[in-house]
């Protein structure tokens, strides 16, 4: 399965940043080790006068704790460079083999992690993503821009992912709270309160700062929509501020649709297709096959 394009919000730069510390560690452990192998070859070559290849030889049975006993440092400094490649090389030797096994076990705990977020990422998108998408995109002046940018395909690649979110990265959300229907909205974000709090509480979704800061978004929107009597005739600069956070929400809600649909397309085609056919930001989108 695919997981590059599971970095949802990030298309893998948060969960990649996990593994940097494993990979920065085998490179130093090999970088240790292939020096120690070069220098050791040279120097039992120089103080043993043992020809190349056994010189080689004995420093790899020596890091790899075999030790046949067939050769053998004769000389002081041979001894040294033996006690050098001993503590180093076998020290180094232990450390790359027990890296790759972490390696290995933190690359299936990390594929079993995006699996279970693009399952919750899926059910918010679901149950209220998509349909804030939709409610947003329909009153965004840019809507002509941006949406055709965003009607993904089936023929869409990796390729016109990047191109979609170079786009996206580039835009700037102006719509403006006086033109949505502000008490239908604050309905819907109540009623699906339950829902994204649920979410909230689920320890996997805190790994990812991005989703964090649009759920805080949301309940914030959320907040501001109940705290007010009315929410018809409302002053210019409250509209104004009404307008700051759900602009906020808007472009964190296409980032993270856009990354979404990448995953769906490259791991679950079925899923992909009825998205597809939702999607918010295609006025001819239909879920009906024809």
């Amino acid at each position: 399965m695919h997981t590059h394009s599971l970095s949802i919000y990030s298309t893998g730069r948060e969960i990649l940043c996990m593994t940097e510390g494993i990979g920065f560690r085998i490179r130093i452990y090999f970088a240790i080790l292939a020096s120690v192998v070069v220098c050791g070859t040279l120097g039992l070559v120089l103080f043993e006068d043992l020809p190349p290849f056994d010189a080689f030889y004995f420093v790899i049975v020596t890091i790899a704790t075999v030790g046949f006993g067939d050769i053998s440092p004769q000389t002081i400094p041979g001894k040294l460079i033996t006690l050098v490649i001993i503590l180093a090389g076998v020290g180094c030797f232990v450390a790359v083999a027990a890296t790759l096994v972490e390696s290995f076990i933190e690359r299936r705990e990390r594929t079993e992690r995006l699996r279970k977020i693009n399952m919750l990422i899926g059910v918010f998108y679901s149950e209220v993503g998509t349909a804030l998408l939709r409610k947003f995109s329909a009153v965004d002046p840019a809507c002509s821009h941006i949406c055709n940018a965003l009607i993904v395909s089936g023929s869409w690649t990796d390729r016109d992912f990047l191109q979609a979110e170079a786009i996206l990265e580039e835009y700037t959300p102006a719509i403006h709270s006086r033109d949505l229907d502000l008490p239908e909205l604050n309905r819907f974000l109540s009623q699906n309160k339950s829902i994204m709090l649920t979410l909230l509480e689920n320890p996997y979704l805190f790994e990812y700062d991005t989703f964090t800061e649009l759920m805080q978004a949301l309940f914030h929107t959320t907040e501001e929509l109940r705290a007010r009597e009315t929410l018809a005739n409302l002053p210019d600069t409250d509209y104004a501020h009404l307008s700051g956070d759900m602009n906020r929400v808007y472009g964190l809600l296409m980032r993270g649709w856009l990354s979404y649909m990448q995953h769906l397309k490259n791991n679950f085609p079925y899923l992909f297709s009825l998205a597809m056919r939702t999607n918010p930001f295609d006025a001819k989108a239909s879920p009906v096959v024809r």
